[in-house]
């Protein structure tokens, strides 16, 4: 393994002691003593001496977002330039050696690939994974990949998701979408993949891991325990939620495709509770978000120091994020790939920087004190200065400033005294165990177990300068309007039992609007509807705007201002469907729920 050389800025190195009480080892006083503890650890294993016989030693190259462009390849054979060295060294230390790929293998726009159709996607196409295929098995060493939000793509190629999943397959010899790899002795590789695009309920760059996939990973932790000695590195295309990483809230978050199977509640709380409760998951890699390695949050492990916050529970796993490859598609500037190398006394995660020569920098060193407990150490500080505050999300903690607490309780909970503004930072708790905050001047929701963010509620243009409370909302005797059509027959017997509650925001105006949540409880917005979907509507919209110009003579630069959609479904608590109209465009806006009088 590299030996550490970098001297970091890092006035006390972070040691973290996985679910051990820190007075369990002996005190490290040094950040230099803290390194030599672990290295000597590492060290008492072959491969860090050069002894090829290890069967436990392994490396593996993992590449992030490859959004390959073929009009611009210079980056993809600088970067492989630099693997190979890596990937050659390495196979001569042990041989157990592969490349695995995080997926969204080609550019989501037209790359000038297709003269016949010049407006079609890259990004899914035949042509794309085929180039991609090949690209990825020049490095020498196998290779798996697993599909991202963008690999399914082929929309004018293919017709249906399954489709362009058994091409998928067949570009990269992939017997199912799903991998699993021994890379060395009781050490296992596993991917999963996004399996839907066109089918996505609500957007198509969610990255979906179907249920077949969820039940075959969850059969193959419980066949495999941390107590028979297996090490389990996962590999995503997006993060799994809790895992704690840095994300995006101004396009993942409010979009709802921030976390792996985001808009399904159930099923994108599974991964993280596989987690906590198979320790034989030693790490989980994804990429997704575009963002470099030089931040200290772009890798997590299982706790935090007691000073920092709570008790996170990732169980015995570290989470870490990985960069791309090319320039153009960097959302920091940052040109990386990610190198996990290890053996049976624990494993280092590197980064390979792109941008300086393939320079290799140790990140983090994790050794195994048992099958169930290790030691982690950042190797260097947080080097992201320049965009550290620009991409991190304000993440809720127990017992921080932003806690309003009274608001799971009180009959009445007055949020903000004063206006929302940016600067605002809040949450709470409702009684029905939904997490709510205001940051950036936006009301965002938060799971309830892993206070990960989940999506926007309330959109800043919409918020700020408002105030906003939570007040009881379920009324004596269960008093329901039955003169409203539609509400005959309710009974209280049907009401959950659950306290109900109405957050409400308001303006100096004393104009207050009522929150409603989703029908399955949840706040979020699904705003972002299926691509497809999308797409069919705004063709729709383009042959709408071409008949006002045409038929109807209006201008060109009127025409925004003249032609609008109407959607469906219509939401109301009227229990009758009365209008279809357009609020403030076909029709006045109005409150068209039901005032009661005492």
């Amino acid at each position: 393994m590299v030996p550490v050389t970098k001297t970091s800025a890092y006035a006390a190195l972070m040691v973290v002691i996985y679910n051990l009480p820190v007075d369990a080892f002996m005190p490290l006083s040094t950040m230099q003593s803290q390194r030599a503890f672990l290295r000597s650890k590492m060290a008492a294993n072959g491969e860090v001496n050069g002894d090829s016989a290890d069967p436990t030693a392994f490396a593996v190259g993992i590449l992030g977002d490859l959004h390959i462009d073929p009009r611009k390849m210079e980056d993809y054979e600088i970067g492989r330039e630099h693997w190979i060295k890596v990937v050659e060294e390495e196979k001569n230390k042990h041989g157990n050696v592969a490349m695995v790929s995080l997926g969204d293998l080609g550019e989501s726009k037209n790359c000038d690939h297709n003269p016949q159709n010049p407006f079609e996607l890259y990004a899914g196409t035949t042509l794309c994974h085929e180039t991609a295929a090949q690209y990825l098995n020049s490095f020498g060493v196998p290779y798996e990949v697993i599909g991202g939000n963008h690999d399914l793509e082929g929309i004018d190629e293919f017709k249906t998701d399954s489709a362009n999943l058994k091409m998928f397959l067949k570009a990269h010899n992939k017997p199912t979408p799903h991998f699993c790899r021994e890379i060395a002795e009781k050490t296992l590789l596993v991917g999963l993949c996004s399996t839907l695009f066109r089918d996505a309920k609500y957007t198509s760059h969610e990255v979906i891991v179907d249920a077949e996939q969820i039940a075959w990973f969850e059969q193959l932790v419980k066949d495999k325990p941390a107590e028979e000695g297996w090490k389990i590195f996962v590999f995503t295309h997006a993060p799994p939620n809790g895992s704690g990483l840095r994300v995006l809230q101004e396009n993942h978050v409010i979009n709802g495709c921030c976390w792996l199977n985001h808009s399904n509640e159930d099923q994108c709380r599974k991964f993280i509770e596989l987690v906590r409760e198979h320790r034989s998951i030693k790490g989980w890699f994804s990429g997704h978000f575009h963002l470099g390695q030089d931040y200290q949050d772009s890798i997590t492990f299982p706790t935090i120091d007691p000073s920092e916050g709570p008790y996170p529970n990732r169980g015995s796993c570290v989470f870490a994020q990985t960069s791309v490859m090319r320039g153009g598609t960097s959302r920091d500037g940052r040109q990386q790939s990610r190198l996990l190398r290890g053996n049976k006394d624990g494993f280092e995660i590197c980064t390979v920087d792109h941008q300086r020569d393939g320079h290799i920098r140790l990140d983090a060193t994790i050794t195994y004190r048992d099958d169930s407990h290790e030691v982690g150490v950042y190797a260097h500080d947080d080097e992201a200065y320049e965009h550290d505050e620009y991409f991190k999300v304000y993440t809720p903690q127990i017992g921080d400033d932003g806690y309003i607490c009274g608001a799971e309780e009180d009959e009445l909970c007055m949020i903000s005294d004063e206006p929302i503004t940016t600067d605002t930072v809040a949450w709470w708790k409702l009684g029905c165990g939904r997490v709510l905050g205001v940051l950036n001047g936006m009301l965002l929701e938060y799971d309830k177990s892993t206070l990960a963010p989940l999506g926007l509620v309330v959109s800043a243009d919409e918020l700020i300068g408002k105030k906003i409370a939570v007040v009881d909302s379920g009324i004596e005797e269960c008093e329901i309007n039955f003169d409203d059509p539609g509400m005959d027959g309710a009974e209280c017997a049907d009401i959950d039992d659950s306290r109900e509650q109405a957050v409400i925001m308001y303006d100096e105006n004393n104009i207050v609007t009522v929150i409603q949540p989703n029908e399955d409880g949840s706040y979020w917005r699904k705003i972002v509807r299926n691509k497809i979907a999308r797409m069919k509507e705004r063709r729709r919209e383009k042959a709408a705007i071409e008949f006002a110009e045409e038929m109807l003579g209006v201008e060109t630069d009127n025409i925004k201002d003249q032609v609008f959609s109407s959607w469906g479904p219509y939401t109301s608590t009227s229990g009758v469907a009365k209008s279809t109209g357009v609020e403030g465009v076909t029709k006045p806006a109005e409150f068209n729920g039901v005032v009661y009088k005492s």
